[in-house]
């Protein structure tokens, strides 16, 4: 009877994680045969869950619609993947932080006995490192209305923040004045948030940083459109112009690369900057703890590197060039 209740409850979880399940498919995830499963979800509607049938070829199961399953219903690797889930989510929104200790206390409060015992278990202590470029934290009611707008496919109306936060004025040199988006989708990369949306005005698609973004919801929708080159990945990661900004380190240099911008773009680490100059070249801007660390990360790109600013990077530059210079003049000779 204690392993077809706790089956019954997988079951429940299964149907309320998806919108159908073919009956084939939940007797191979609970490793039964198709007449156990069909026993099991009639115990379900005898409890009360409305599990429907879905004729056809490849018939299966649905939970109604508008059925709040209810928060007990977490087998051992769902607790655990819950626990480490909100201790380990990234900063990224204002207040996230807070918000997920208080759901794991909420969850730990809700679940059973047999089940809190792994979720206590897992207690971690996030410490950041020297190669993390942490985006600045976004509002999350901002989030919250990109977020709809990309659900409900409805146009925003998107103000770009400066790099601090802040929001230009009519008159301030720096004024651009809030452009129509149709959302398409929403993309983490790197700790960062970007809109990856189409601007119906200039016939462009564009990816937007939603920490820079001041987005309003308006009630015009839009048709979905198809992404340029139907990559969704590639186009994010090769897009040169996302709307970053250097993240704050104590070196910031650059220099000039001979290669596509949308190629050092995807390979470009966080919290840098890469500026379109031609087809073969771009200027790439980024930090380190040191000037020699922003020459080095500079040289993984493996390309003739031009014009570096400022003049501490030269000097770490030259600095290097003398370093390789005598480990080639004192090392072993490899040569055939």
């Amino acid at each position: 009877m204690a392993n077809t209740s706790r089956r019954a409850l997988r079951l429940l979880s299964m149907l309320g994680s998806r919108r159908r399940w073919a009956l084939r498919e939940l007797a191979a995830a609970l490793e039964v045969s198709e007449r156990t499963v069909r026993r099991d979800v009639e115990t379900l509607r005898q409890l009360g869950y409305p599990v429907h049938t879905v004729h056809g070829p490849d018939g299966g199961y649905r939970l109604g619609a508008r059925h709040t399953l209810p928060p007990l219903v977490f087998d051992h690797d769902q607790a655990l993947a819950v626990a480490v889930a909100l201790q380990t989510a990234p900063t990224t929104v204002l207040g996230l932080g807070d918000d997920a200790a208080r759901a794991l206390v909420t969850l730990e409060q809700a679940v059973p006995a047999g089940l809190r015992a792994p979720m206590e278990s897992v207690r971690l202590t996030r410490l950041r490192n020297h190669w993390e470029f942490l985006a600045p934290p976004i509002d999350a009611a901002a989030l919250t209305t990109v977020g709809a707008a990309v659900r409900h496919r409805r146009v925003l109306l998107a103000e770009t923040l400066r790099p601090d936060g802040s929001r230009s004025a009519p008159g301030d040199d720096d004024f651009r004045p809030a452009r129509r988006v149709e959302p398409q989708h929403l993309v983490v990369w790197a700790g960062r948030w970007y809109l990856v949306g189409y601007d119906p005005d200039d016939r462009q698609w564009r990816v937007l940083r939603v920490d820079r973004l001041h987005p309003r919801a308006t009630t015009q929708g839009f048709s979905p459109r198809e992404l340029p080159g139907g990559d969704l990945a590639h186009y994010v990661m090769s897009s040169h112009d996302r709307g970053d900004t250097p993240a704050a380190w104590r070196c910031t240099g650059s220099a000039r690369l001979a290669l596509p911008a949308e190629v050092v773009a995807r390979w470009a680490p966080g919290g840098s900057v890469v500026e379109h100059l031609d087809e073969g070249h771009c200027r790439l801007t980024l930090g380190a703890w040191s000037w020699a660390g922003v020459a080095g990360l500079l040289a993984t790109f493996d390309t003739e590197l031009t014009d570096p600013r400022p003049r501490q990077l030269v000097q770490a530059c030259r600095r290097l060039a003398r370093r390789w210079a005598t480990l080639t003049d004192t090392g072993p000779d490899t040569s055939p």
